[in-house]
């Protein structure tokens, strides 16, 4: 038998129902370095009342990134920390964690940020980091990973919601949506069906991550 997967759809595990009950809002902070496009659907989760969060800050690191536009238009606050103005990675993720917790932040978001993480963001953190990559990790960790999945040939990619941890993208794997790779696929059409999984699953990862202490998620 032969398992085939339309291109426009995907196989996500766990299937979790997007109708998650929960106590408490989250109190999300968003770190960004481009487009934003994934802090937009948490924004409308949270609108649509399919996620029960409030987005404290968003925290962006490149002055052009798209994400602070975003961010702006939904009335969510925004900080400009550039990593160009520190002198190490350990004084930048000190000023990070500083403005975190200034807004009063439980859970950290990392939606498209270019950035590695250390131990004194991770240990400010512990296990509360949720990052999203596009592929189905282990595979293709770090830049270019679309491209890298390419090259190798495989026929099947997809992405990622992790806890993350110090070692880069790695980390508990919290959801994962399976992309089929097509024959005439470029990494720009891969990428974007991919792009349109991660909006998928990634309000539901948050939520999958809070479930201990404040979600009772509905299982289908």
């Amino acid at each position: 038998m032969t398992l085939r997967l339309d291109s426009t759809l995907s196989l996500i595990s766990p299937n979790i129902s997007d109708n998650c009950q929960q106590f408490a809002p989250l109190k999300l902070g968003i770190m960004a370095s481009g487009n934003g496009s994934n802090f937009d659907v948490v924004a409308q989760a949270i609108q649509d009342g399919r996620l029960n969060a409030q987005i404290q800050v968003l925290i962006y690191n490149n002055p052009s990134a798209k994400a602070a536009v975003r961010a702006a238009n939904r009335g969510v606050e925004t900080v400009l920390l550039n990593h160009r103005n520190y002198q190490s990675r350990e004084e930048f993720d000190r000023k990070i964690v500083q403005t975190l917790r200034h807004y009063d932040v439980e859970w950290v978001i990392l939606a498209g940020w270019m950035r590695l993480l250390t131990s004194v963001f991770i240990d400010a953190f512990p296990e509360r980091i949720i990052n999203i990559h596009p592929s189905l990790l282990p595979s293709f960790k770090g830049i270019h990973a679309v491209e890298q999945a390419l090259a190798s040939g495989v026929k099947i990619t997809g992405c990622t919601v992790h806890i993350a941890c110090l070692e880069m993208d790695s980390g508990p794997i919290l959801m994962q949506a399976a992309v089929p790779v097509l024959p005439d696929d470029t990494a720009e059409t891969l990428h974007a069906r991919i792009q349109i999984q991660e909006h998928r699953i990634l309000p539901l990862a948050i939520a999958l991550a809070a479930s201990s202490s404040k979600v009772t998620l509905s299982v289908t």
